[in-house]
């Protein structure tokens, strides 16, 4: 994909097909439907954010409990602009060195050595030579220093690839888990953020020419300082509605039952209401349709249920606070609430009017006459 020079809008030339077609489309349903043609479903909030981020080339920010589909806001973005994915997976104990640059000492050490080597007219290290070292001076040192502290020598980590003015297209920056990281770590990210540059002090100032798309996440495992938060754009991604998961698991699961899919769903949705001590999210409720498929199940279960728990619920507690005459509850109500929606929606067909029959073609009405 080009870069940004023809339009101020990432997804600009990936729309340019049809163009005429959405020219009655507001831009946050175009960016709605951009997400949608890889199978992410976003609300209109989330779009709205998604948009904003895109247009005003802010950072997007987002937080949420996990498996809500944070993540794959950036591996949505990267795929549908066409743009690198760079990841920064954040962990206790992440410093620069492991998140922007470090120098490469090992190499700068058998550069220093190489240039105090004795060497013969043509250039070449002389063997076995123990003596005369390099001409030394304060001009000498410099040019040393200079090479030292080179492109060469410069090992280069996500934040400053994703910066990197040889870049030939601006990357989509995802900086996950940030609330992994510990607290200094964030007054890292405060230069990148606001000003998309990064300084070396034995280096220099690295600038992008064009901004990255960058999207940070996080779980909400401690707060973020407002310094972080300030320079970015903020949504609070929850769990999705009854309709919306649906949706979600129509696509990222098209092979399941139609039965299935709905006592999924309503069984996720009525497990969220119990007091637990995670949640499942929709990355679960994706990986037990699976399972259950994987099993040959058409509808839920008891026993079914009370096998594969392990695939929506991570933690032993909640595993146990769940199991037997919970998970009959549950069953239970869903149940009453699948054959309620079939119910409406038979009810809702017999309701509909009966089309006028049509008259055949080339047949005259038949005239009344007095």
């Amino acid at each position: 994909m080009a870069a940004e020079t023809t339009s101020d809008t990432p997804f600009h030339a990936s729309n340019d097909a049809t163009h005429g077609a959405d020219a009655a489309v507001s831009p946050v349903e175009q960016t709605r439907q951009l997400l949608l043609g890889q199978d992410y479903v976003a609300d209109l909030r989330l779009a709205t954010v998604v948009h904003l981020a895109l247009r005003l080339k802010r950072p997007l920010f987002l937080e949420g409990e996990p498996g809500t589909g944070k993540t794959e806001i950036a591996r949505t973005l990267a795929a549908a602009l066409g743009r690198p994915l760079i990841r920064l997976q954040c962990y206790e104990g992440l410093d620069l060195a492991g998140a922007a640059y470090e120098w490469n000492y090992a190499r700068q050490m058998l550069e220093i050595r190489l240039a105090q080597a004795p060497q013969d007219g043509t250039g070449h290290v002389v063997s076995g030579a123990s003596g005369a070292s390099a001409p030394s001076g304060d001009a000498a040192r410099d040019a040393q220093a200079a090479r030292l502290f080179s492109d060469r020598f410069l090992i280069k980590r996500a934040l400053l690839q994703a910066i990197d003015p040889a870049q030939p297209v601006p990357p989509v920056l995802l900086i996950d888990e940030l609330d992994r990281a510990d607290e200094p770590f964030e007054a890292f990210l405060l230069e990148v953020l606001s000003d998309w540059q990064i300084t070396i002090p034995e280096f220099g100032t690295v600038k992008a020419t064009q901004p990255p798309i960058v999207v940070l996440t996080s779980n909400r495992t401690r707060e973020i300082h407002d310094a972080v938060k300030r320079r970015c754009l903020y949504h609070w991604v929850g769990f999705p509605d009854a309709q919306r998961e649906a949706e979600i698991l129509a696509r990222r699961v098209p092979g399941a039952p139609q039965a299935l899919a709905a006592q999924v769903v309503a069984f996720v949705q009525h497990l969220r209401s119990v007091e637990l001590y995670k949640l499942p999210g929709v990355a679960e409720t994706i990986e037990w349709t699976r399972a259950l498929m994987e099993l040959g199940a058409i509808v839920l279960d008891p026993e079914v249920v009370q096998n594969t728990l392990g695939l929506l619920l991570k933690y032993q507690d909640d595993i146990a606070r769940v199991h037997g005459d919970e998970v009959m509850r549950l069953l239970q109500e869903v149940r009453a609430q699948t054959q309620a929606q079939t119910e409406v929606q038979a009810q809702a067909q017999t309701q509909l009017p009966t089309p006028a029959p049509t008259q055949p073609p080339g047949r005259p009405a038949a005239q009344t006459t007095a």
